[in-house]
């Protein structure tokens, strides 16, 4: 029975892996497909040549480095967001009753049944000058002139917080409703004040939720696409996006490997943090 989660993630994971990272060390050709093989078998003799050009140019080049440095900032950025709106929203739901929770919980739950796409398009009407935000600004007098909402960073942040604020709340949430309430009368009892009840004892019980919250809407983000591309302007450069180009405008299979590569590289050190704390916190416990 072990041995069908590691076939599953051997097929699904490792193999498309070490498919992708045999491309990085490949040269870009004139071919189907475009890149050449990195070993030959010639006369008995295997030989493997890799080209390590293609990293060498990703360290060099200004464009792929900030494009990893915008992925960073705008993930990092929209990680903070979700948690500071999320935290409330999980913590307002775990202290509903029951009946109310359900209902809350569909709510947060509902926009992800439908296709991130057709969500995206709904913003695009929804930020731009003639759209529907624009619009009531101006008609309450707010503005004398629509934004420029569309089109620009903000409008990515909206879009991506808006599409990935339920993988921040559901976590809390499930965190967050198993918590001892008699934990908060005692420190209340013992003359706390509610928010230091709120900041040293329900902050600290959640650390598992807002770090698995975090990861959740952090990993994603960093190679996020299709929100960058519909939402943002010339200035949001994002890898995602010079992934999708590097495919498949310039056709250029190895630069583009090397930066899939690299990418998951970064991802994995989070996730690593994150096992080796959990693994500290199970150590403690036993």
């Amino acid at each position: 029975m072990i041995g069908v989660p590691f076939l599953w993630l051997f097929l699904f994971f490792m193999l498309p892996f070490f498919i992708v990272l045999k491309i990085s060390f490949a040269e870009a050709d004139v071919a189907i497909p475009p890149y050449t093989e990195i070993y030959s078998f010639v006369e008995q003799k295997l030989q493997v040549i890799l080209n390590l050009g293609n990293y060498v140019m990703l360290s060099e080049d200004e464009l792929y480095i900030s494009a990893y440095l915008g992925s960073l900032k705008m993930a990092f950025i929209s990680t903070v967001l979700c948690l500071v709106i999320g935290f409330p929203m999980a913590y307002g739901i775990a202290r509903a009753n029951k009946d109310t929770q359900t209902v809350l919980l569909l709510l947060i739950m509902m926009p992800t049944w439908t296709a991130i796409l057709i969500r995206v398009y709904a913003w695009m009407g929804i930020l731009s000058n003639n759209g529907l935000l624009n619009a009531f600004l101006l008609h309450i007098g707010v503005i004398s002139e629509p934004l420029q909402i569309l089109n620009t960073n903000l409008a990515v942040y909206i879009g991506v917080v808006y599409s990935y604020l339920p993988f921040m709340v559901l976590p809390l949430f499930a965190n967050l409703v198993k918590h001892d309430l008699s934990l908060l009368e005692a420190g209340s009892d013992l003359g706390s004040t509610n928010f230091n009840n709120f900041w040293k004892i329900t902050v600290p019980l959640a650390k598992n939720g807002i770090i698995a919250g975090c990861m959740l809407v952090f990993i994603p983000v960093v190679g996020e696409f299709v929100i960058p591309e519909l939402l943002g302007g010339p200035e949001t450069l994002m890898i995602g996006k010079v992934l999708w180009q590097e495919f498949f405008n310039n056709r250029d299979w190895p630069v583009a490997s090397a930066l899939a590569v690299v990418m998951l590289a970064i991802l994995i050190v989070p996730i690593i943090l994150f096992n080796r704390s959990q693994a500290k916190e199970l150590e403690g416990k036993a």
